[in-house]
């Protein structure tokens, strides 16, 4: 299931991708706006692309949400590449065109921007991508009654017993109650036969002590 979902999404996203590319092409780029036009659409098109398999559950079942430290650390790089290119091919000579070829020459870039120049579609259709690739899913939500009975299954394992000396675990014994009494606890029975049998040993100790002051009147 999960591989028809993203192969749908996927199918959809490029045939999506390919209406938004083809629209660019029917717009003329001899002016500013049909050039930013064109950039737009096809900048459009590289983010369907990443949405649709972010969408196919790409990475995980939930809401879309904006990762910041992708954003940041990913796509305003790219951007700003891709952002500078782009500005030094606006047609007709504009004050953007002249500014950034200015400043190109002046860090000695001028080469490599002129031969990037051809490629304007590609970097506004990877920028589009890479800005796709900043948004993630939260993931699927998860009741509060199963984290509860997760929670009650971590608290109901028996604690582990400490180690002795020689690496040794230590379990705990634990005690056994039979109808609210201990197992260990002495019967009844047993506790009768030890009190009867210090009672016979005071009486012995008592009979000795009379004979020997007995002997000793005598």
């Amino acid at each position: 299931m999960y591989g028809v979902t993203r192969a749908t999404t996927t199918l959809l996203g490029a045939g999506v991708a390919g209406l938004l590319i083809w629209i660019a092409t029917q717009i003329s780029n001899d002016h500013i706006g049909g050039y930013w036009a064109r950039i737009g659409l096809v900048a459009g098109a590289g983010l369907v692309m990443a949405l649709s398999q972010l969408l196919g559950g790409w990475t995980k079942w939930g809401w879309p949400r904006l990762s910041l430290p992708v954003l940041v650390v990913g796509f305003v790089p790219v951007a700003v590449v891709s952002l500078w290119i782009i500005l030094a091919g606006e047609p007709s000579n504009g004050w953007f065109h002249n500014h950034v070829m200015a400043w190109t020459g002046d860090i000695h870039l001028s080469g490599l921007v002129t031969d990037l120049l051809y490629y304007i579609p590609v970097l506004a259709f990877g920028s589009g991508l890479v800005f796709g690739y900043s948004f993630d899913t939260t993931g699927p939500r998860v009741r509060d009654r199963d984290v509860a009975v997760d929670r009650d299954r971590e608290t109901a394992r028996p604690p582990e017993g400490r180690r002795g000396l020689f690496g040794r675990r230590s379990t705990a014994t634990p005690t056994v109650r039979t109808n609210g009494r201990a197992a260990d606890e002495p019967l009844t029975s047993e506790r009768e036969a030890t009190t009867t049998s210090t009672d016979r040993t005071g009486d012995r100790e008592t009979v000795t002590t009379t004979t020997r002051r007995t002997d000793e009147d005598t």
